[in-house]
């Protein structure tokens, strides 16, 4: 499949805005599938006006985004920051929109509420993982900090999945860390990894850009320049999956009960 993983500057309040750049990238990529980064839809740093800025998945920010995906026949994952419903509860959540109008997402487990991250404050945290089944394959989502908590992937890659699709917002101080656990992740599950993050600055956070695709044995597929916008397209091609599976069978010699002794098992929705 073609990957495109866009690698954009989000304005910060500016949901109508941000979907036109988005449209331009999809238009651009020709992809099948189309990442862009966390929160993209609003801005990460939108702090207190998240609560005006949030959306259902019903809403009509999703609804342009698949138009868009029917349109152009791509699969986009893109960040937003969601409203359940009438509890006005939010969410740091990541959707899948499908050509055929099918909607999924997922809502970050572990928000970061640390250092410059105060995503505690406005967000809560979500309790199931998502796989999608499309046409192109079992699609696993991730948001950014959940990355670093290897039992997330690995749940994903034990309940089925083909691939995971991680959405970030990281910076620069971030990036010696995502580039070790990115391919930490992908060899560990043998399960391709596709990382799209945001560039530019808001307010006191530079994101640093630096997307890119693992293969299922660790090897780069593709990688953008760090601190610019652009769209870069890789090849992925699940039928590696297989035969990186069998020549180190990490799955199969997993060990449930060093790996989860005490706690229940993850949830894990399929969408």
């Amino acid at each position: 499949m073609k990957v495109a993983l866009a690698q954009l500057d989000p304005s910060v309040g500016e949901k109508t805005k941000n979907l036109k750049k988005l449209e331009k990238a999809i238009v651009a990529a020709n992809a099948d599938l189309l990442l862009t980064g966390e929160l993209y839809l609003s801005g990460y740093m939108a702090r207190d006006a998240f609560a005006q800025l949030a959306e259902p998945i019903d809403g009509p920010s999703v609804k342009a985004v698949q138009a868009l995906a029917a349109e152009h026949s791509v699969h986009v994952v893109f960040g937003m920051p969601e409203r359940e419903g009438e509890t006005k509860r939010l969410f740091n959540t990541s959707v899948l929109v499908a050509p055929d109008g099918k909607v999924a997402s997922y809502r970050k487990v572990f928000p970061a509420n640390f250092g410059p991250f105060e995503e505690g404050l406005y967000f809560g945290r979500g309790d199931a993982l998502t796989i999608v089944d499309t046409k192109l394959g079992r699609i696993g989502l991730l948001i950014c900090y959940d990355t670093f908590f290897p039992e997330l992937a690995k749940a994903y890659a034990l309940a089925g999945a083909d691939i995971l699709a991680i959405i970030s917002a990281s910076p620069a101080t971030s990036k010696p860390f995502f580039d070790r656990i990115l391919p930490a992740r992908a060899i560990e599950n043998a399960m391709p990894i596709l990382y799209a993050n945001l560039v530019g600055t808001e307010l006191n956070i530079v994101f640093q850009g630096g997307s890119q695709a693992i293969g299922p044995r660790g090897e780069n597929l593709g990688k953008a320049a760090d601190f610019v916008e652009s769209v870069v397209a890789v090849d992925v091609d699940l039928r590696d999956v297989g035969p990186a599976r069998t020549l180190r069978p990490t799955l199969r010699d997993t060990r449930k009960d060093f790996w989860d002794p005490v706690a229940p098992t993850i949830p894990v929705r399929r969408a």
